[in-house]
């Protein structure tokens, strides 16, 4: 990192010299598209992003991740019915797309701090006879009282359709403006419908869980959760992917692994820009 320091005021900018701050994908996108999107997720608390994945690209990732359905939940969060591959980056390329998609990055970029973070990539499939999930929010663990703004972000994307009978995850609208209040049993859970390639991106506040599967066919999905860039993420990527892998993958998706800087220093070692680890 570089640094000509004249003001605290600097401390707030990119000090690096060699590895300056990049540029979001999400940058591609227009800008209209975004703010429609954004209004939905202030609104409602998610917005359903239709049609972003292939029918081609579903297929690679079908190919390539149900070879890894292994093991089933160990508990009734993860569910005993369900199916979790983790470390998905050290698996397999064929989803990195969906971490990356520039219309996620979009509101990621309007919704947290630059050089915001990966917190947690998996994939998840639902097997038939699953039991609804017990309702949750994805940023609840941090101790920051609500109410308050989103801490996180997810997307949940649908390689399967989504449907009211096959575990579409669950939603309680509008609750990302709850305080300390908790669902109770009637609280109204909203399946989010939507065809396979589509995802739907929700605030780190608003209460959802996974669907019950009354379907005789299993409901693959991915999954992809963000934080502000001063959190600490569910997974340790530095720790848990090898090198040559983060120099495989896109920039942005490097960037969010924590290969950045949040202004002025965090995430430097050794006094040093992380990406030099890289060389």
């Amino acid at each position: 990192m570089s640094a000509e320091v004249s003001s605290i005021v600097d401390l707030a900018g990119d000090l690096a010299g060699t590895y300056r701050r990049s540029e979001s994908g999400g940058a591609a996108v227009d800008p209209a598209v975004v703010a429609a999107d954004l209004a939905a997720v202030h609104s409602d608390g998610y917005v359903i992003l239709e049609g972003l994945l292939s029918p081609a690209e579903l297929a690679e990732i079908r190919g390539e991740v149900q070879p890894l359905l292994e093991r089933t939940g160990r508990n009734n969060f993860e569910g005993h019915a369900t199916q979790r591959i983790y470390s998905v980056l050290n698996k397999t390329r064929s989803c990195d797309r969906i971490v990356d998609h520039p219309r996620v990055l979009a509101l990621l970029d309007r919704l947290f701090l630059p050089n915001y973070l990966l917190s947690m990539l998996q994939v998840i499939n639902i097997l038939p006879g699953e039991n609804a999930q017990m309702l949750h929010t994805d940023d609840g663990f941090y101790p920051v009282p609500r109410p308050r703004a989103a801490l996180g972000a997810a997307t949940i994307w649908a390689i399967d359709d989504f449907t009211a009978d096959n575990g579409a995850t669950d939603v309680v609208v509008g609750s990302q403006h709850w305080d300390n209040r908790l669902p109770i049993p009637g609280t109204v859970r909203t399946p989010i419908v939507m065809p396979a390639g589509s995802c739907v991106f929700f605030l780190g506040t608003l209460w959802h869980g996974g669907g019950a599967n009354r379907s005789p066919r299993p409901r693959l999905a991915l999954t992809a959760q963000y934080c502000e860039p001063w959190l600490r993420p569910q997974e340790a990527f530095t720790l848990s992917t090898p090198h040559e892998v983060v120099r495989a993958v896109s920039e942005d998706i490097r960037r969010m692994l924590g290969y950045s800087i949040h202004p002025p220093f965090i995430g430097q070692v050794d006094g040093m820009h992380p990406k030099r680890l890289l060389e």
